[in-house]
């Protein structure tokens, strides 16, 4: 299967690498020229994902319509935020009937869309049957590496998710599928604001009590939200509500934990973010969750608690105690 990918950053480098390995033609594409430099000099992406041989079938193209050229799968890797812009730019060279899987995790700030409704107002409306949603416990690194993976692929068509499911399935990399588009989009976009509350909780040393705690009732208030938009409840306790929102939160490879943990312990969030060097989507979706969270009536306060020390400058140990000090309640 010929297939193009969006976004030479370390999630879409390692996905490529896995359709790569697999014998597909795979041509990855980015507006900064540098990764694509050093995966066609030296098969590595030398900024992402350093010291990982990659595929020799995976090229690097940066030109947009040739990468696109040709393509029965179009994978976009970008971060939201850039997700509007380069379906946009690669619109007049995606093809009819052709699977277009979105592995963005986010609510797009200004219209508080998800991906998926941001490509749905993006493409035209014959595209939309073909669009799906990669979501899942999976770090780019270890998928790169050829670890054991599972993840799940939304679409509201059977029959595209599960061709995009026998398109990346190897013996280290298992996709589920579900038609719960809203589900998996939310459980992914609303998981990095809660790694930053449990990063920000073990910054402080407030000790493994709180962070299961902050990690129990965050995915409440994930699913809280998720079904707000119409999600089904099950599908928050599978790979990519549930165990996404796990690997997120009790891991340092985790950018929006160490983001977190970085602001517990007194530093301030553009030095943390200059050393990542990457995207951290939680810095971005805590602000669209937040007026997400507003617009549907959906009460959220960790997820609010993270908003005001990133958007308004609270400090972290004085809004985790409010957090804690709030009204006592029946769980659910």
């Amino acid at each position: 299967m010929r297939s193009t990918v969006l976004g030479a950053g370390s999630w879409g480098t390692a996905l490529g690498a896995v359709l790569a390995g697999k014998g597909f033609p795979v041509a990855i594409w980015d507006a900064d020229g540098e990764p694509l430099r050093t995966i066609a000099a030296r098969r590595e992406n030398e900024r992402y994902l350093p010291g990982i041989p990659l595929p020799e079938t995976l090229r690097a193209e940066p030109d947009l319509a040739s990468a696109l050229a040709g393509a029965e799968l179009v994978v976009i890797a970008v971060p939201s935020s850039a997700v509007r812009p380069v379906a946009v730019q690669a619109r007049p060279w995606l093809r009819g009937g052709v699977p277009i899987c979105t592995v963005a995790k986010g609510v797009e700030a200004d219209t508080l869309m998800t991906m998926s409704e941001v490509l749905e107002d993006v493409l035209p409306l014959e595209m939309h049957p073909y669009l799906t949603f990669l979501s899942g416990p999976s770090f780019a690194v270890e998928v790169a590496r050829g670890a054991p993976t599972a993840v799940t692929v939304a679409g509201r068509w059977d029959r595209v998710g599960k061709m995009v499911q026998e398109a990346f399935h190897t013996r280290s990399f298992r996709p589920y599928t579900s038609a719960d588009v809203a589900g998996v989009e939310i459980g992914g976009c609303a998981k990095n604001v809660v790694a930053i509350a449990t990063g920000l909780c073990d910054g402080l040393g407030l000790g493994s009590n709180a962070r299961a705690a902050l990690v129990t009732r965050g995915l409440a208030e994930i699913s809280r939200l998720a079904m707000a938009k119409g999600a089904i409840p099950l599908t928050l306790m599978g790979l990519s509500g549930l165990g996404d929102l796990v690997l997120t939160c009790s891991s340092e490879k985790s950018r929006n934990y160490r983001v977190g943990f970085g602001l517990g312990t007194g530093r301030k969030l553009e030095e943390i973010q200059h050393e990542l060097g990457q995207v951290a989507e939680g810095v971005v979706n805590a602000r669209s969750v937040h007026l997400l969270a507003a617009k549907l009536g959906v009460e959220m306060p960790i997820c609010e608690a993270v908003y005001r020390v990133l958007e308004e400058g609270e400090d972290p140990r004085s809004t985790v105690s409010t957090l804690l000090a709030r009204e006592t309640r029946a769980e659910g």
